[in-house]
């Protein structure tokens, strides 16, 4: 599915957003239906009158964000520094660059922040295998549903690995180093947890964070691109299609 995204984003077509909003349903019911429901089976104990389970939700969703804000703080800081540098190119080369997709653009010379963005993501990947594992840890049905929206979401992660790194003026063997890696990392990390068995309580605590990742990129990542293109009542049925295949799921597989 990695490998399926990136080969999109170099012939993107105009339904990616119908795709990407199906994905995030399938996030977003898995969050709903699986993730937090065995999580708080798994990890009741409450701290101050909240379960454990749930503060390690919010958790997830809060670190998450602290990184990507991180991140796009060191993006403005870039581009800052990128303007005032290049401050005595026209604005008529300026446009032509953002006319010619960024490659030969400002963007152009700071490779490293489309590598750093890309690793990051494959750094994500791994975390994603790692989930999977843990999730099959905790039982068959978890292992698969959480499966199914790993499987929907590196569809994005694919995709954006391969733009992100092109948009900053990578080479094209570059960036289809980094899919490769981006498609491996999730196996990586799912042959990780085959090494060692995780405590029924950690386990719960685990998939509450990655209840809270997960919602953080379905609701700020996937959903604003999927809509950001074709606000359409088309890309919202998909979603609520997502949501609705994910509660068959789990319903027939419980």
């Amino acid at each position: 599915m990695t490998l399926i995204g990136g080969w999109v984003a170099q012939r993107t077509g105009d339904r990616r957003h119908l795709v990407l909003g199906f994905a995030a349903g399938l996030m977003l019911g898995v969050v709903a239906f699986d993730l937090l429901p065995e999580a708080l089976h798994q990890a009741p104990e409450e701290v101050h009158g909240v379960p454990q389970a749930l503060l390690m939700f919010a958790a997830g969703f809060l670190a998450i964000h602290i990184v990507e804000r991180a991140v796009a703080i060191h993006r403005g800081h870039e581009a800052e520094y990128a303007e005032h540098t290049h401050g005595q190119r026209s604005a008529q080369d300026h446009a032509h660059g953002h006319a010619h997709g960024g490659a030969r653009s400002g963007v152009n010379g700071h490779q490293g922040v489309g590598l750093t963005a890309a690793l990051a993501l494959v750094g994500h990947s791994v975390m994603d295998g790692f989930a999977i594992g843990a999730a099959f840890q905790a039982g068959t049905t978890v292992g698969t549903v959480v499966a199914i929206a790993v499987v929907a979401h590196d569809f994005a992660d694919g995709f954006n690995t391969y733009t992100i790194t092109r948009l900053y003026g990578n080479n094209r063997r570059r960036a289809l180093t980094l899919l490769a890696a981006d498609a491996l990392a999730p196996v990586t990390g799912a042959a990780i947890t085959l090494l060692f068995t995780i405590s029924e309580h950690l386990l719960g605590l685990y998939l509450g964070f990655f209840a809270g990742f997960l919602l953080y990129l379905a609701t700020s990542d996937i959903l604003p691109e999927a809509h950001s293109p074709h606000p359409s009542r088309t890309t919202l049925l998909c979603t609520l299609g997502g949501v609705g295949f994910m509660w068959l799921v789990i319903g027939l597989a419980g």
